[in-house]
């Protein structure tokens, strides 16, 4: 899968997600979400400043760690999200959504240039141009679904989940590092059933420890939507059990995701 197929699935990701809050009330943008903190604005507020971020990554990487260091400055997490989210809190949810569209299309514009070798500095470590558009999908997909679990509604999953269920496979040693715990080295399989129906497995069936069950469950628990045990996953092994409970595929502080609501 190339640099351009990743970008494709990103663009069909904010689509989705477009037709859902455009048709949202201006009292609607307002409702709480379940991130702290964070109201249904917010969610999109956020994806905007990162879309931009994104966007200078790309073509200006000097600019980039300007604003870098000018975000790690803030003191604590809180700070920093109010930092990120501060001008967009001014706007209306129309200027808002103007807003988003922009940053998606400025971003859209910048990732055409992208090519399968290519890195892209970001908070962090640099990314390979695949990782990093992943990432951006990623986020709109899980940002998304806070923004459905408010409205409750549901939305048909597709196959643009294999980029997801693959960051999260690929993050495993990064949730433990990031931590500051020791990444446990017990491979483990993961065989998921996708939207369509097909089998996606990462690692070995010859693994003890193993993850099996949706792709949509995975996805949900390693971008901390849904607690491990909430989900008709299966985990066999220690070592799959202690990587659930830790898992977090997207870059920032470490979290611990919902509480189990059973």
């Amino acid at each position: 899968m190339d640099v351009g197929h990743v970008r494709e699935d990103l663009l069909q990701e904010q689509m989705a997600l477009d037709t859902i809050v455009s048709n949202l009330s201006e009292e609607q943008w307002s409702l709480p979400t379940p991130s702290p903190r964070w109201s249904i604005a917010d969610q999109i507020s956020h994806l905007t400043y990162f879309d931009e971020s994104a966007t200078v990554a790309i073509t200006n990487p000097d600019k980039f760690t300007s604003l870098l260091h000018e975000l790690l400055e803030k003191q604590d997490a809180n700070s920093a999200e109010d930092f990120s989210l501060a001008t967009y809190r001014k706007m209306s949810a129309e200027e808002l959504l103007s807003s988003w569209r922009q940053g998606r299309e400025n971003l859209a514009l910048a990732s055409e240039t992208l090519s399968n070798d290519d890195r892209v500095i970001w908070y962090g470590p640099s990314m390979g141009s695949k990782s990093f558009l992943t990432a951006r999908l990623m986020e709109v997909w899980a940002h998304g679904q806070d923004i459905l679990d408010t409205l409750n509604i549901e939305r048909a999953s597709t196959d643009r989940l294999r980029h997801i269920a693959q960051l999260g496979f690929i993050t495993r040693k990064w949730a433990y590092i990031n931590r500051g715990l020791t990444p446990n080295e017990e491979p483990i399989y993961v065989s998921l059933t996708s939207p369509s129906g097909e089998k996606w497995e990462f690692g070995s069936p010859e693994d003890l420890n193993s993850i099996t069950g949706s792709a949509l469950d995975f996805c949900l628990v390693v971008t901390q939507r849904r607690h491990m045990n909430d989900t008709e996953l299966t985990f066999s092994g220690e070592a799959a059990v202690e990587w659930f409970s830790i898992a977090q595929a997207f870059a920032g502080p470490p979290s611990d995701g919902p509480q189990e609501s059973k």
